[in-house]
């Protein structure tokens, strides 16, 4: 897997690479310090996911992602948002402009590595305490409300699309509804069609504002 890395503070660029290297199936093909740099080199390199801070100099973070990730892209590339601050309007942003993930800095090596190969695998993760804010917080919107879906989701397309808002991977929602992986990505494709939307984010960002979670 080949990562790009744009972070305006070197010491950060440096551990990142660090834990990210340390793994054998992870490449950092580059590391930049700032949101115009990060654009530049992900088109030119066609990395398989870039992480990025928010606060860059040039372009924030934001809007890097939504340039390499956003609904409009023709060919994106997934991005994972990594930040020190925990705020929701951050978070619904970076989703909305089509971010695989969402980490704080403090979340630790391993959960950093994961992000990076959900991404790739085109499943998504977001910082467990992150997850439970945003539910909290689209609970509470109610002019952020999901539309209904053309055609109604059927009871198993509901229980997946309520397990990837959760933050679940394909393997852990086939252990939890105790069905195939295969058929976790069946109704995921199907519910994805149904909502209108093309990946894993949009779909949980559609769940918690539809209140198909509670917190």
């Amino acid at each position: 897997m080949r990562v790009l890395i744009a972070d305006d503070q070197e010491l950060m660029r440096v551990g990142f690479r660090m834990i990210l290297e340390a793994q054998p199936d992870i490449a950092v093909v580059a590391d930049v310090a700032d949101g115009r740099a990060a654009v530049d080199a992900a088109r030119r390199l066609r990395p398989d996911v870039c992480v990025l801070d928010i606060r860059m100099p040039g372009l924030d973070g934001l809007q890097v992602t939504q340039l390499l990730a956003g609904p409009d892209v023709a060919d994106p590339i997934p991005v994972v948002v990594i930040t020190m601050f925990d705020d929701d309007e951050y978070v619904d942003t970076a989703l909305q402009y089509g971010a695989s993930g969402f980490l704080l800095k403090d979340c630790g090596p391993a959960l950093l590595v994961e992000a990076v190969r959900a991404a790739v695998r085109g499943d998504t993760l977001v910082a467990p305490q992150v997850t439970v804010r945003l539910l909290r917080h689209f609970r509470h919107r109610p002019q952020a409300r999901a539309t209904a879906p053309a055609e109604a989701l059927t009871e198993r397309e509901g229980d997946v699309v309520r397990a990837v808002a959760r933050g679940l991977t394909n393997q852990e929602i086939a252990g939890e509804l105790f069905v195939a992986v295969s058929t976790v990505k069946t109704h995921l494709a199907a519910a994805q069609s149904k909502l209108g939307v093309r990946n894993r984010v949009e779909v949980a960002s559609w769940a918690w504002r539809a209140g198909l979670v509670d917190v």
